[in-house]
């Protein structure tokens, strides 16, 4: 399984349509998309997680590519940086 991440996605976007976009890949497992905490709203990013095959080839056929008039970023998701203490 790997995790992809999804970055500039319009903020009409939902979930199921980026499911639909990449199930055009292979097999979806989730589909997740960022909050802001305070307001609640969409940030215009998430993560889709899928197998790796379908992952890799997902990367290469959506990175930079138009959605809702925006140019999708699609790349491997990176592990989480710790951070410190939120004061």
């Amino acid at each position: 399984m790997k995790s992809i991440y999804v970055g500039n996605l319009p903020f009409s976007a939902t979930e199921d349509q980026t499911r639909d976009m990449f199930a055009a890949y292979g097999e979806v497992t989730s589909v997740k998309f960022i909050m802001d905490r305070e307001t609640g709203r969409f940030r215009g990013f998430g993560f889709v997680e899928m197998d790796d095959a379908g992952a890799a080839e997902a990367v290469r056929g959506l990175n930079g590519t138009d959605f809702g008039g925006r140019t999708l970023k699609v790349n491997e998701a990176k592990p989480r940086e710790e951070r410190g203490p939120r004061w």
